[in-house]
């Protein structure tokens, strides 16, 4: 079993820079792949970004890609996502999942943090 938390979520502006992280708890975090994803229109979530376990498989979306570099500590049971130059199109509230594949199905996550709210000003 794998509880997840995300936090660093808040209001910023159009340009900026936030930092998400997704704490993990469990033994076996450090052997799952992790993913961010977020509410999209038609979808109920959208790929944003992923890591293999061992942090040197990463892949992202294109409409992040470039601008969002996803990176985990395993030692720490912790992810993150570096989000910089950030659109008002971004604005979501960001989940962090952790599951077997570095993929960008949602099926292949199996745990699921509660999520933290991103939000854009123009």
């Amino acid at each position: 079993q794998v509880q997840l938390v995300e936090s660093g979520g808040g209001l910023v502006q159009a340009g900026g820079s936030l930092r998400l992280s997704c704490a993990g708890s469990g033994r076996t975090f450090s052997l799952h792949a992790m993913g961010w994803f977020r509410p999209a229109p038609g979808k109920e979530r959208e790929f944003v970004a992923a890591i293999g376990w061992g942090g040197s498989i990463t892949s992202y979306a294109d409409s992040v890609k470039g601008r969002f570099t996803i990176s985990r500590d395993n030692a720490k049971n912790t992810g993150n996502l570096q989000m910089n130059s950030l659109k008002p199109e971004d604005t979501a509230v960001y989940y962090c999942a952790a599951g077997g594949r570095p993929t960008s199905s949602m099926n292949d996550y199996v745990y699921w943090g509660q999520g933290t709210q991103v939000t854009v000003s123009s």
